[in-house]
């Protein structure tokens, strides 16, 4: 199991500064009262070990496809379920 953690580590280290969506494990998520889909795609600011951080991120909500959330997010690498580099922010795509 360590060196999953580690291999995740190094995967998400190498990311920094470039931009990646990524998926989390949740159905849905509240985040502010507004309630969506865990699919968010911003800028990899900073890896640690258990986490990475998203800044600027953007939210794509049903209602705001291109949310731009208003402060840095870290999401614990074991709630990624799929990340891609491929797929830019600006991408439109339905959410439904």
């Amino acid at each position: 199991m360590e060196d999953n953690k580690e291999t995740l580590f190094r995967d998400f280290n190498s990311l920094l500064g470039e931009d990646v969506l990524i998926i989390t494990q949740a159905v849905q998520l509240n985040l502010l009262g507004q309630v969506f889909r865990p699919i968010f795609c911003g800028t990899v600011s900073e890896v640690q070990q258990g986490h990475l951080t998203l800044s600027p991120v953007i939210i794509k909500m049903v209602n705001a496809p291109f949310y731009k959330c208003p402060f840095p997010l870290s999401i614990p690498h074991e709630q990624i379920v799929s990340y891609s580099t491929e797929v830019p922010c600006d991408l439109v795509f339905p959410l439904t």
